[in-house]
């Protein structure tokens, strides 16, 4: 594991200590990497997004009705996988 130093001001360092009391969190490094993993998910959400714009904005897709029933069935493979990381 690497190790980052990072400088706050008070009032930031009063929010993450009140999130730790309040949020269960062991420690400040816990909170900071599930802030991370949440901002990578978040990324990487809107990269898919970004692609499956793009495929649909290429008008190469086959657009009849078999297609999208296909897309509707993957989109709830999709969120039925997904559901439990969003906690917006």
């Amino acid at each position: 594991m690497t190790t980052l130093t990072i400088s706050l001001p008070d009032s930031l360092k009063a929010f993450i200590d009140a999130q730790l009391a309040t949020k269960g969190y062991g420690n400040v490094s816990e909170y900071f990497r599930s802030l991370l993993r949440e901002a990578q998910a978040r990324e990487e959400e809107a990269r898919l997004e970004a692609l499956l714009v793009e495929g649909l904005a290429s008008k190469r897709l086959p657009l009849d009705a078999k297609f999208l029933k296909g897309i509707e069935a993957k989109t709830a493979e999709l969120v039925d996988k997904y559901k439990d990381r969003k906690r917006s």
